[in-house]
């Protein structure tokens, strides 16, 4: 067996205990239902290189992980500066929906755009007439990035998320009363909850993830489908912001750019050995939101890799 291969194997059977710990993202009734005990892990490297255990071949909802894909379409379809006008890049040390920052910080625009406000504000900033549009939009690009042509959302999870998103709502209407969102909040929100509701796998993200690695190059297609500058940026933003709440002790402790999402999944980075993608699914949450074995599954690779940034 390789001795890498065997190495992820000893970490994940180490990790599999912390699935016991936290909670699913019960706020979201169609996530109550799923299996906390579930630890997913899939990496892809340079060369195709391929690494995988435990449910790497679950289908679990993006969540948040989409954030990143909302933050690149937005610059796409407008300009770095348009976008930046909207909401900036400051980490938070508040909850990824909270309101306060709105009202008291940073002249009413949210102050990353992976927290919920300022995903939603990008989600408005995408091209397109109608939620479906820019549904459509983020589901291209993911297929361009995955190779994955079935790639759809949960119908299931998407009405569940809208009927619960009152705090979505409070944000969105709150932005368009000072100016910041434009449009029609109840389309912009449509949007949000079906993009959220996105279904991928670990594999998904690890290859996702790897286009990001190399500087937005997909090496199995031979396509460069977004620039070097704007990967350097979305890397940077993801070390940054990427896991809510808690992305300074996870910058310490992990050291990757990662984003993570409150279905259990995070999609990570490494820029070291020729670059890695990485994809986890662990749906047992801590208090912040993040995958509490797949934090931890992290955190013992990098450690054992050297893959931190820092």
């Amino acid at each position: 067996m390789d001795l890498l291969q065997k190495r992820i194997d000893e970490i994940y059977q180490e990790c599999l205990e912390y699935t016991d710990e936290g909670r699913v993202a019960d706020y979201i009734p169609e996530l109550s239902r799923v299996d906390k005990y579930q630890l997913g892990f899939y990496a892809v490297g340079a060369e195709f290189d391929e690494y995988y255990i435990g449910a790497y071949d679950v289908k679990f909802t993006i969540q948040s992980v989409a954030k990143v894909l909302i933050f690149i379409c937005a610059i796409l379809d407008n300009s770095t500066a348009k976008v930046l006008s909207k909401v900036t890049v400051e980490p938070t040390s508040s909850s990824f929906n909270s309101i306060v920052n709105l009202e008291l910080e940073n002249e009413n625009r949210p102050l990353n755009p992976f927290i919920n406000s300022g995903a939603i504000v990008c989600t408005s900033l995408l091209k397109g007439t109608t939620s479906e549009d820019r549904v459509q939009q983020i589901i291209s690009l993911m297929k361009r990035m995955c190779d994955n042509q079935d790639i759809t959302y949960n119908e299931s999870v998407y009405l569940s998320e809208k009927k619960t998103g009152a705090r979505n709502r409070s944000l969105a209407y709150y932005m368009s009363s000072t100016g910041v969102l434009e449009g029609d909040v109840e389309d912009i929100l449509d949007a949000y909850f079906k993009i959220c509701a996105i279904e991928v796998t670990c594999k998904d993200l690890a290859q996702i993830s790897y286009v990001l690695a190399q500087d937005g190059y997909n090496e199995n297609t031979g396509e460069q489908v977004f620039s070097k500058f704007l990967a350097n940026r979305v890397r940077s933003v993801m070390a940054l912001c990427g896991m809510y709440d808690g992305s300074g002790e996870f910058a310490v402790e992990v050291g990757l750019p990662s984003k993570s999402g409150v279905g259990g999944g995070i999609m990570s980075i490494s820029t070291k050995h020729g670059g890695m993608g990485i994809g986890v699914f662990g749906p047992s949450l801590d208090k912040k939101g993040n995958s509490v074995a797949g934090v931890m599954f992290l955190k013992r690779l990098s450690q054992e890799l050297s893959l931190s940034i820092f």
